[in-house]
C-alpha cells in the first residue's frame, strides 16, 4: 500500500465538507489522508469534528497578526511543519495572500458553491436564483491569486426548483459538495485530476 498524500484542511466553521473529506480518507483504501486541521476561528465546529477524528488542530487567529501576509505565513510553516502535501480550503473565509497562493501552486484546492465561472465570490445561491439560471452547484478548483478563478477539477449540478430559496436551493447544493469535495480530492491525490 503506497503512502497517502497528507492533507492539511483550512476551515472558519461547521466544517461540514471537512466532515465529508474525513469520513473518505477513513477508507485505507482511500489516497489521501489529513494530518492537520488549521482554523483562523477558535471554538469552530470543524475542530471538533477534527479532533473525534484523530487529527491533530491547530487555532491561528488572524486577528494575532499584523498582516495577512503575517497570518499566511504562519500558516505556511505549520503546513509545511507537518509534511503536507496538499491543501483543501473547505469554509475558510479568509482571503489568501498572493505568496502563499503561489507557495503551493497545483497542491491547493477549494470547493466553491456554484458551477464556475458563474457567480464567484460570496452569496452565489442568491446570485443564481437572481439570474434565473435553472442549474446551479459546485465546483472543485486549484487555488490560484484571481478569487474562484483557477483550473476546475470537477463540478457537480442541481436543479434550481420552481419557489427555491436561498436556504432550500443551498441545503441541495451542500449535499453534492459532500460528494464532489472527497472525489475531486481522490483524483488530485492519484494525480489524475486535470492539470493545476
Amino acid at each position: 500500500m503506497t503512502a497517502k498524500v497528507k492533507v492539511g484542511v483550512l476551515i472558519s466553521g461547521r466544517g461540514s465538507n471537512l466532515q465529508a473529506l474525513l469520513d473518505a480518507c477513513a477508507d485505507p483504501a482511500f489516497p489521501a489522508g489529513i494530518a492537520l486541521v488549521i482554523s483562523n476561528v477558535a471554538g469552530a465546529q470543524g475542530l471538533e469534528r477534527a479532533t473525534q477524528a484523530g487529527v491533530p488542530t491547530l487555532v491561528i487567529n488572524h486577528k494575532d497578526f499584523p498582516s495577512r501576509a503575517a497570518f499566511d505565513a504562519r500558516m505556511d510553516e505549520a503546513l509545511r511543519a507537518a509534511g503536507i502535501e496538499l491543501v483543501c480550503l473547505a469554509g475558510f473565509m479568509r482571503l489568501l495572500s498572493d505568496g502563499f497562493v503561489e507557495g503551493w501552486h497545483g497542491r491547493m484546492i477549494n470547493i466553491h458553491p456554484s458551477l464556475l465561472p458563474s457567480f464567484k465570490g460570496m452569496h452565489t445561491h442568491a446570485q443564481a436564483l437572481a439570474a434565473g439560471v435553472k442549474l446551479h452547484g459546485c465546483t472543485v478548483h486549484y487555488v490560484t491569486p484571481a478569487l474562484d478563478d483557477g483550473p476546475i477539477i470537477a463540478q457537480a449540478a442541481v436543479p434550481v426548483l420552481e419557489g427555491d430559496t436561498e436556504e432550500s436551493l443551498a441545503a441541495r447544493v451542500l449535499e453534492v459538495e459532500h460528494q464532489l469535495y472527497p472525489a475531486a480530492l481522490k483524483l488530485v491525490a492519484e494525480g489524475k485530476a486535470p492539470g493545476a
